[in-house]
């Protein structure tokens, strides 16, 4: 079935003979030839002599007037304009998938759909937008054979395949991706306006949205800095309800390799860490101590005279830091507390805290409007009703609250030296960072699907839009680029390599030395410039 369709590129109208058809998959597929133009002055159609030639050959002459033909010069500019596509973020992405073995992985498990998640994957990591645009952003970018990737085709894709093809991909992820590095494991939440997806429940909402919700538990590697496991479960439980179940799966990933298992202080409890250390004999784990726990307190409080020694320094990638291991006894269990103090952090809480509640005293002290800080004046400062006597500032109240700044307290089961626990724990900050480019880059605030398949399939996706960006953070810091971009700039630099098919041929713009930093930097060979 083929039609005549029109598509705006520029100032200019073009026009398309669009044949529609299913490949041998039966998926959707439409194919288009440039047949003419519209006269931006007349509006006229202007049909290229070759489309003239075959409509006459065809049984189905045109009878246009000479002037409303395009000559042979005319067409190949309209050609040149209308094939002219982004090139260079293709090209970049393509490249990092295949290093970091990605595609290849996807070839393998989902052998029918991989190149439409590649570029699934791709418009996710170039921009986070809403996937109704997508269909815009291939028309514009380089990209595999996958059609124009309309809303309708997305929605077929996400729910094209099942648990059983999910598997095999994270299965196979995983296998490439094993090492005896260290595994740190984190929980968010991701809301959702849809009741139909089962595992989308009320529960603590991270973000303090008044929406039904899934956690999502994602594992990370840390010495390769690449999500190594995803899992979802549902949105009412709470995250020390989902940890045994969590460490079952990470062992049964890992194939039961020695790992240490690092955790924030979200998943701190008496009931957990008793947990670890019988059921996860032969594993180390640090685990974050609130200090909602009198003896985590108790325990810098016991530092705080002698932490301020040479023999304490903690090497950090900035300024050093002070620390010290200490054996202790919790609920009959043999443990090691890590007790780190960061003095600059210290103080730049403390003139902060300061500043702001100086700020509090005078402003009340002029008698400005003063309810929006109403709780803060009250618990910061003494007011009293008599204007004669001055706002005095509750010392202790900032001094309590000041206690336990810059200070961190680790538990751990094994016999890591405190340098190797910072170091490790620090790491940490990948899953922390991958969450927010889950939410922020990505565009994950939202699922905006309404089906449990819909939804896992999305998550994948999600999943391997990460790996790429984990990827390329990690060299960029390696390589110092965000000295000089940050990974935004760095895809516009990369968009702006233009490529272009005139008379049959392929032509790669020239690159520029932004470009080829770039390219270099990753070991990404330069692109044929033809």
């Amino acid at each position: 079935m083929s039609s005549i369709t029109k598509q705006t590129v520029g100032n200019n109208t073009y026009l398309y003979e669009s044949h529609s058809f299913r490949d041998d998959s039966g998926r959707p597929r439409n194919h288009k030839i440039k047949i003419g133009k519209i006269d931006r002055k007349t509006g006229r159609a202007l049909y290229t002599q070759e489309y003239i030639d075959r409509m006459r050959e065809t049984g189905t002459p045109l009878t246009i007037p000479e002037t409303d033909r395009l000559d042979g010069l005319e067409e190949r500019i309209s050609e040149a304009l209308n094939s002219l596509k982004s090139y260079g973020l293709f090209y970049f992405l393509k490249k990092i998938g295949e290093k970091i073995k990605l595609i290849k992985i996807l070839q393998q498990t989902l052998p029918e759909y991989w190149e439409e998640l590649c570029m699934l994957c791709f418009y996710l990591v170039s921009g986070g937008k809403p996937l109704m645009y997508m269909e815009d952003w291939v028309t514009e970018n380089e990209s595999y054979p996958v059609g124009t990737m309309s809303s309708q085709r997305l929605s077929e894709l996400l729910g094209a395949f099942g648990q059983k093809e999910r598997n095999g991909f994270y299965t196979a992820w995983c296998k490439e991706n094993e090492s005896d590095e260290y595994m740190a494991v984190d929980i968010t939440s991701v809301s959702s306006y849809s009741n139909q997806i089962t595992d989308c429940e009320s529960g603590y909402n991270r973000d303090g949205e008044d929406l039904c919700q899934i956690n999502l538990c994602l594992l990370f590697g840390e010495a390769r800095e690449l999500p190594v496991y995803q899992t979802v479960y549902s949105g009412s439980l709470k995250d020390v309800t989902t940890f045994k179940t969590t460490i079952a799966e990470m062992e049964a990933i890992s194939g039961r390799k020695r790992l240490v298992l690092v955790t924030d202080k979200g998943f701190y409890s008496e009931k957990n860490v008793k947990m670890l250390v019988e059921k996860y004999e032969g594993n180390e784990f640090l685990m974050g101590v609130p200090f909602t726990n009198t003896w985590a307190k108790e325990l810098i409080r016991g530092e705080r005279e002698t932490i301020e020694r040479a023999s304490h320094v903690i090497k950090t990638s900035g300024a050093p830091i002070r620390g010290v291991s200490r054996e202790i006894n919790l609920s009959g269990l043999q443990l090691t507390a890590h007790i780190l103090y960061d003095p600059e952090r210290a103080l730049g809480r403390r003139n902060d805290l300061y500043a702001y509640v100086v700020w509090l005293k005078e402003m009340v002290e002029r008698g400005k409007d003063k309810a929006a800080f109403h709780k803060a004046i009250e618990k910061y400062l003494v007011v009293p009703d008599d204007k004669a006597i001055s706002v005095t500032v509750r010392e202790s109240v900032l001094e309590q609250e000041l206690e336990t700044s810059g200070w961190l307290v680790l538990l751990g089961n094994g016999n890591l030296t405190i340098q190797k626990a910072h170091d490790i724990y620090r790491k940490k900050d990948v899953v922390e960072k991958a969450f927010m480019k889950y939410k922020n880059v990505l565009g994950f605030q939202r699922l905006r699907v309404h089906t449990d398949e819909r939804m896992k399939n999305k998550l994948m996706v999600a999943f391997m839009a990460m790996t790429l960006i984990s990827h390329i953070h990690k060299v960029m810091k390696e390589k110092e680029l965000y000295r000089n971009m940050t990974m935004e700039k760095m895809f516009i630099a990369l968009l702006k390599l233009k490529k272009v098919v005139i008379n049959g041929h392929t032509i790669i713009r020239p690159i520029t030395k932004e470009q080829h930093l770039i390219f270099s930097a990753f070991s990404i060979p330069q692109p044929f410039v033809g």
